[in-house]
This record gives structure tokens, sequence and C-alpha cells, in this order.
């Protein structure tokens, strides 16, 4: 009976940025115009972060783009937006935010059924030698499917 799920955008930064511990489904609080515009796919959360705000969560920087027909209607594509949590939720997220050095981030963004759901991360971020460390799996990833590909071939 699952619910049919359609990725509109991927962050895929943040996998780069940061480590994800765990992560969470959030509900937003948009205008019909934005959600026109996301069935047409036009969103980006690649400069986007989140924030807890007298216990309401809010995304900031997630870009969507008006909607051609929307005229008077299209709100301002960089508005910050408010996530749609379970009180329960923002408590658990607040405590590890304040006592871990965590970060929330959004990782994707995408309809579950009808509604617009935003995926969110709680991450750590990585130093630098992580990031090369990284680098070099991906590389030696890769390089380790080149020789496989040229011995089958």
């Amino acid at each position: 009976m699952g619910e049919s799920i359609k990725l509109i955008a991927n962050n895929k930064k943040a996998y780069h940025d940061y480590f994800i511990d765990d992560k969470f489904e959030a509900g937003i609080e948009l205008f019909g115009t934005e959600v026109k515009s996301i069935r047409m796919g036009k969103c980006s959360i690649k400069e986007s972060f989140v924030k807890i705000e007298d216990g309401q969560v809010y995304v900031y920087g997630m870009h969507i783009s008006p909607y051609e027909k929307g005229n008077i209607f299209n709100k301002d594509p960089l508005r910050v937006r408010k996530l749609l949590l379970h009180r329960l939720e923002i408590r658990r997220l607040t405590g590890k935010i304040r006592e871990k050095g965590y970060t929330l981030v959004p990782l994707q963004v995408y309809f579950k059924g009808s509604l617009v759901k935003v995926e969110l991360g709680l991450a750590r971020g990585k130093k630098l030698y992580d990031k090369r460390e990284d680098i070099a799996k991906k590389d030696a990833k890769r390089e380790m499917e080149r020789d496989f590909k040229a011995k089958n071939a």
C-alpha cells in the first residue's frame, strides 16, 4: 500500500560535506503556486539549511522558481518556509543539536502521494581530511570498475 514517491530535488553536496547520522521526514508549508512549480521540478536545495526557532523548524535558502502562470500569486522564490514536524520530534532534534554539535540539512524534496515532503538529515560536519578520504575511496572504486570493464570487454 506504499504511496508513490517522486523525487524533485536532491542535495548531493550534503553527503560530501557532512556525516549523516539520522534522517527525518517533514512536511512543508507551501502556497499553491509553489506546489505547481515543484510539480514541474523547479526546486533547488543546494544552498539551503534548517534552523529551529521558538519550537518551530524553518528551511532557509530553498529556491522554488516562480510559477509561470502564477503572476500576482507568486511568492519570493527564496522565502523562509516552515517545516511540519511533531512537537516531540522537534524537541528531540533540538536536544541533539544543542549537545553534540549536530546540524540539520535538507537532503531531498519529493512528492509522497500528493504531499510535498522534505527529508532532513541530522548531520555532523566533515573535516578536510574526511573529505579527502571519501574522494580517495571514490577514485579507487572508479578505477576498479574501469579495470573490470576492460577485462570483460
